[in-house]
């Protein structure tokens, strides 16, 4: 919600997803800036949390100071509820891979030493990011945030107990992972919007906003044979228990 795509309309974005059931919602994070002003766009809120991370996307820009940073801010304040968004994103290679690779082993770490979970990104590295799970701290927690595919990264997850979560593109015609949302435990999936990015069809091309992730929870109720009332319920669920909130 810190994106400047809401720059204009933010409240009106929050208060339509509101009206649309949205109670509680997660502000996800890209950096450290990034991070700063999501913690002070939830403080304060009933039901808004964020998170602490730098995206890989941004790893080119990190300093050495970015992962101290993530550490002191998700420290200092509650309401940040996980570590990330951080992971492995080798289709635009916006950074190199060994630089995005130790970042992303860094953000593993964190989450690690504070107990918090990860919110991972992983595109195009499917490889790379099983064996970064494989090999990260014992008890670690986190979710395959908007997962578009990746049966490496997807088994190791599974074998770690974490959540994997799908955005708008499980309702585009292209959404070619079915068989493993199929695999994934009804009390480790999760649904989300990855606002301002991806809408679901009927609003695909448009601007996302938090209000639209019920047409996402028709779309994986429909691959899964389920009602959408019941799909929301359920990953409400679980993402109250990922997030440790209520």
């Amino acid at each position: 919600m810190t994106d400047t795509a809401f720059r204009d309309d933010r409240e009106a974005v929050l208060h339509r997803a509101h009206e649309a059931g949205v109670t509680r919602w997660v502000s996800i994070a890209s950096n450290v800036d990034d991070a700063l002003d999501a913690v002070e766009l939830v403080s304060g809120r009933t039901g808004a949390w964020c998170t602490a991370g730098v995206h890989p996307h941004e790893a080119a820009h990190a300093t050495e100071d970015s992962i101290e940073a993530v550490r002191e801010i998700a420290t200092a304040n509650p309401c940040v509820v996980a570590i990330g968004e951080t992971g492995l994103d080798f289709f635009y290679d916006t950074a190199p891979r060994a630089v995005q690779r130790d970042l992303f082993d860094a953000h593993l770490a964190v989450g690690a030493d504070l107990d918090l979970p990860l919110v991972v990104h992983a595109r195009s590295a499917d490889d790379d990011v099983a064996a970064a799970l494989r090999n990260m701290p014992s008890g670690t927690r986190g979710v395959l945030h908007c997962f578009t595919g990746g049966s490496k990264a997807f088994a190791e997850a599974m074998a770690a107990d974490w959540y994997v979560s799908f955005s708008g593109i499980a309702s585009f015609k292209s959404f070619a992972v079915v068989d493993l949302l199929l695999e994934v435990p009804e009390d480790r999936l999760l649904i989300e919007t990855d606002s301002p990015y991806l809408a679901p069809v009927p609003h695909r091309g448009k601007r996302n906003e938090p209000a639209l992730v019920a047409f996402v929870a028709e779309a994986v109720g429909a691959h899964l044979g389920l009602a959408a009332e019941v799909v929301a319920r359920r990953t409400t669920e679980n993402a109250c228990r990922f997030y440790g909130v209520s």
